[in-house]
């Protein structure tokens, strides 16, 4: 059994996983899964748009009364509403999707099992950081629900510029636009952190972006996993 095998395929508990043959304790319920392609051109689609949308908005000048905006203010518009079908269109795929990370697993937050998987795999990976060791790049508890509340800021950053977008001028599109430029700095320390991780990860050798992109995988999957455990 390599690390692509399916996570219906490994046997899984909440105290212990099995990969590659090797019994990993602290790692609850976590499995390297390779993406679908739809997930894979979604998932780099909203990427670009994020990207597009936190590059352009530092381009942006608020136009003199009177003025029309000017094109970045307009590209930016629009393109925000393309980002808004996107992400509305990821987690639609995410409830129909089987095999990869569920939207339960996305948002942990209303069940007190699945709390304290998170809990118990954020204190695995702090145990990994404290021996030396790379954070683990499996598909975590804690991974996943830092990925949902990742993708929770993008949405709320689309809504709330679509709402902006179409009630221009009102009371609400005011708030609207506050909320909006504060989601996107999270965005932006959300972006920079998780691109800054998987970096990290692909540089000490794992196969990270090959599970999500178009890249063939360097190195052998199960080599990390050996070299680990042999510590």
């Amino acid at each position: 059994m390599n690390s692509f095998t399916p996570k219906s395929a490994v046997r899984q508990g909440r105290g212990s996983s099995t990969l590659a043959g090797v019994t990993h304790p602290e790692l609850p319920d976590a499995a390297h899964i390779m993406r679908s392609q739809f997930t894979r051109i979604i998932h780099l689609l909203l990427l670009l748009v994020v990207i597009h949308q936190l590059i352009g908005s530092e381009l942006m000048r608020r136009p003199f009364p009177g003025n029309p905006p000017a094109w970045p203010n307009s590209l930016h518009e629009y393109v925000g509403l393309g980002s808004f079908a996107v992400v509305t269109a990821f987690w639609v795929w995410t409830m129909l999707r089987r095999g990869e990370t569920h939207l339960a697993r996305l948002i942990p937050w209303f069940s007190i099992v699945r709390l304290q998987d998170v809990i118990a795999d954020l204190a695995a990976q702090l145990r990994r950081v404290a021996r030396g060791q790379t954070p683990d790049d499996a598909d975590g508890a804690f991974a996943s629900a830092i990925h949902g509340l990742g993708l929770l800021a993008v949405t709320m950053m689309a809504v709330t510029g679509s709402v902006f977008f179409f009630m221009h001028g009102t009371p609400v599109a005011h708030s609207m636009l506050s909320l909006h430029k504060t989601i996107a700095n999270l965005v932006w320390a959300y972006l920079v952190v998780h691109a800054g991780l998987a970096v990290l990860h692909h540089l000490l050798g794992s196969d990270i972006f090959s599970r999500m992109f178009w890249i063939k995988a360097h190195r052998h999957p199960t080599a990390r996993w050996r070299h680990h455990g042999s510590r």
